[in-house]
């Protein structure tokens, strides 16, 4: 009689991203891993360790930082990168803006999310990357959910959402002419509750903000913002402490935290099993139309 084992849910989407990530490492010359500090980058990074230890990776990491980012995503990249030992390049908006090259917004909550296509594209540019791994789920947004695991950008690092190569059998076609470079999402098919019941498995470490803490907010449009220097706050505004932690991280103008007392893996998981907004629906930049998200990706946006 065989005895067939059968893989868990986890265990599938784990192998089907390490065999996307070897995918990279076989068909691209030049690839990038895109890490920001959150838990999608860092659920990456853990998937490239099971997929090229003993090795090192072939490729490096990659971090466009706004200016406007959580100190403590901050930390945590750096301390992730020295502690595995990877080579991490940074390249900075504000450098962008410092040339002339992008134009920061003006108003209370400023976002840098937008522009950061700027640098991200000259980063491209300046490696010569022709592939970029990101950990952008379908499940997080409309958008995103259109996409390709193999999503191609033009010489220009635009996305088109009508020209999508298909990808059957888990077939995934790396061709591309000189000047494009493909985006790649190896975590597409995961939700957000996999990634946290995948964290709790692995046991992965992440940044304290994810976490319930106290800290500083005021309120915008029924959502909970963070006080940092980056905003500019009026008399009309309250400052209150209230405990808080954060589903996603962005730029500190425009990702809002959630009120909650969760502080373990265990209690989030409860907490979005029973969640009836979205991760990315206290994403401000989200909110400014009905297609924010495509608009951006069609500038060269991740």
């Amino acid at each position: 009689m065989t005895n067939t084992h059968r893989l868990s849910h986890l265990d599938q989407l784990e192998s089907e991203a390490i065999y996307i990530l070897r995918e990279v490492a076989a068909q691209f010359e030049r690839p990038a891993l895109l890490f920001s500090g959150g838990k999608d980058s860092i659920c990456l990074v853990h998937l490239a360790l099971k997929a090229f230890r003993p090795g090192k990776f072939p490729f490096p990491l990659v971090h466009i930082d706004t200016g406007h980012n959580f100190d403590e995503a901050l930390k945590f990249r750096d301390e992730l990168a020295d502690t595995i030992g990877e080579k991490l390049i940074v390249r900075y908006v504000q450098d962008s803006i410092d040339q002339g090259k992008a134009v920061e917004e003006k108003g209370k909550f400023p976002s840098r999310n937008a522009i950061q296509a700027v640098t991200l594209l000259d980063t491209i540019a300046e490696f010569k990357f022709d592939a970029c791994i990101g950990g952008a789920r379908r499940d997080e947004e409309k958008a995103r959910a259109k996409e390709r695991i193999f999503s191609v950008r033009d010489e220009f690092g635009s996305w088109d959402p009508k020209l999508q190569r298909p990808e059957l059998w888990n077939i995934y076609n790396g061709k591309i002419h000189v000047g494009e470079n493909v985006r790649v999402f190896p975590i597409s098919n995961w939700t957000e509750l996999d990634v946290w019941e995948y964290i709790r498995k692995e046991n992965i470490g992440l940044p304290s903000l994810y976490f319930s803490h106290k800290r500083e907010i005021v309120w915008r449009e029924d959502l909970v913002f963070p006080v940092s220097k980056f905003i500019s706050l009026d008399n009309t505004d309250k400052v209150e402490t209230r405990t808080v932690r954060f589903r996603t991280v962005g730029d500190m103008t425009c990702t809002a935290a959630v009120e909650s007392e969760a502080n373990s893996v265990d209690d989030i998981i409860r907490e979005i099993q029973i969640s009836r907004t979205t991760e990315r629906g206290s994403r401000l930049d989200d909110k400014r139309s009905e297609a924010a998200m495509e608009d951006r990706k069609k500038g060269g946006y991740f």
